[in-house]
Order: structure tokens, then C-alpha cells, then sequence
């Protein structure tokens, strides 16, 4: 069973950025995976987008996919623990 933790940003932030906050989340997930915290399919769950929708994203903003040995290892651990595997 997934948890999740909440995290509160202030309303002023809110329409600063003028995002909604499933907008903020899928960024947040995008810079993770950009420094290497998130596999790909962690950052593609956390965006709550499929595979394609997501490489698509990362492509349109000139993200390089960097998909290792290990990252494919999380994910294949991921889809074993959702029993798709």
C-alpha cells in the first residue's frame, strides 16, 4: 500500500505560478528525474502520466531519457510489487 505525504504551498505561490497543482506535481517529477532522484517510472507515476505521454514531455522539453541498468531494475521491482508482473 502507497502512502502519500502532502505538501503545502502557499496560495500566493499558487497564483504566482499560475499552476494547478497536478501542473506543479508533474513539474516536480520532471526535475527529480532530471537530477537522477527519480527513476523514470517513479517520476512518470508521481506525473500520474502513461510511458509514451511522459517521454513525450520530457522530449518537448529537451529532457534526455537516461534509463540505466538500475532504473530498469526499480521499475521492474514496481511492476512485480503492483502485480503486473
Amino acid at each position: 500500500m502507497s502512502a502519500t505525504v502532502p505538501i503545502e504551498i502557499p496560495r500566493e505561490i499558487m497564483r504566482s505560478t499560475r499552476m494547478t497543482p497536478q501542473e506543479m506535481k508533474r513539474d516536480l517529477a520532471i526535475l527529480l528525474f532530471q537530477q537522477g532522484k527519480l527513476s523514470f517510472g517513479k517520476a512518470r507515476e508521481m506525473a500520474g502520466m502513461t510511458v509514451w505521454t511522459f517521454q513525450q514531455l520530457l522530449g518537448s522539453r529537451g529532457v534526455p531519457v537516461h534509463y540505466d541498468v538500475e532504473a530498469y531494475e526499480e521499475d521492474l521491482q514496481t511492476l512485480k510489487e503492483l502485480g503486473r508482473l
